[in-house]
């Protein structure tokens, strides 16, 4: 296995309090799968992997239990520096907003280059031709002259194939890419998610892909978890969820999708709002929005129980949402 994150607990404490933001979560991503990470904002998708890549701001945040196994070591164990070498090199994560995470005053060369210059020692001139090929591999057109571009001479959706190639920059086994096509218009998303399908082809990697849009993971991944206020409450192969989803909260996020059949009725909403971390509602956290919510839901947080074989869901009226959606 390439990764295996096991119960893994983050807190933030703040003046008001301490927000519970992941609370328990464990995943697995194997070399060429695709894992997508689905929730609503706030829902602790972003919080993991920043843990998982240790790039969570401490304080404020604390993890405060569980295992980070990346190719069978506990990235919690190692020390800053050991953490720095395995970043980059062997795990890399692509950002929502291309333009915030690229530096503006150097130019795109520059910072694609030094991934070479840090990492591998390349004399600045092999790092400068490593950067024109990188843009050439993510079909940046004219790479060779736009090396030397700056970050605001270039497109959102061009900007975030720069992100993509710094990702790649040495063929990491590993990507996180954090909503990596939400600023972007739905040409360009597709453009994207295709080019970042096939690159991970290519390359073999394992792709964790962070989303609250369950559009966009159809057709690339591979298996699903579904996270809400801190908790993984569903994890299943992606055909499994589209035909039929075993946790209510999945239900909901589906059918609020548009879809072409349904033209001129009205969208379906989650009723409510997702729970405020510093005080999660007792039971289980979904249960205040809950169309299917019973008194046991109030009181007693359900498990994560498996429902078939590689099928998880943290409902205890799972069979009754299967059966729902079936009929």
């Amino acid at each position: 296995m390439l990764l295996e994150v096991r119960d893994l607990h983050v807190e933030f404490r703040t003046r008001d309090g301490v927000a519970k933001a992941v609370n328990g979560v464990t995943y697995s991503v194997d070399a060429g799968e695709t894992l997508a990470v689905l929730g609503e904002s706030g829902s602790g998708k972003s919080v993991t992997a920043q843990a998982v890549m240790g790039i969570l701001d401490i304080p404020p945040g604390r993890i405060t239990g569980g295992e980070v196994l990346f190719q069978g070591q506990d990235l919690l164990t190692f020390k800053e520096e050991e953490r720095r070498k395995v970043r980059g090199a062997q795990m890399a994560m692509i950002f929502q907003d291309a333009l915030s995470s690229l530096n503006p005053v150097l130019s795109v060369g520059d910072q694609l280059g030094e991934m070479f210059t840090v990492h591998r020692g390349m004399s600045r001139k092999d790092a400068r031709t490593k950067a024109v090929e990188l843009m050439d591999r993510v079909r940046i057109p004219a790479a060779a002259q736009r090396v030397r571009d700056y970050p605001h001479q270039f497109s959102g959706g061009m900007r975030q194939r720069i992100m993509i190639a710094m990702a790649l920059a040495l063929e990491p086994a590993l990507i996180i890419a954090d909503e990596p096509t939400t600023a972007l218009d739905v040409t360009v998303q597709a453009q994207v998610m295709d080019l970042l399908a096939e690159l991970q082809r290519e390359l073999n990697m394992g792709l964790i892909l962070i989303t609250h849009d369950l559009g966009v993971v159809a057709d690339v991944a591979d298996k699903i978890a579904v996270m809400y206020a801190g908790r993984i409450v569903e994890s299943a192969p992606v055909h499994d969820i589209y035909k039929a989803p075993a946790h209510p909260y999945t239900k909901g996020l589906l059918e609020s999708i548009p879809r072409l059949d349904q033209k001129g009725r009205e969208l379906y909403a989650i009723k409510g709002l997702p729970p405020n971390l510093m005080n999660i509602p007792p039971g289980c956290a979904f249960n205040p929005r809950c169309p299917m919510a019973q008194d046991i839901c109030r009181t007693e947080v359900p498990p994560l129980a498996e429902v078939d074989e590689d099928r998880r869901s943290a409902c205890f009226f799972w069979r009754e949402t299967l059966d729902a959606h079936n009929h």
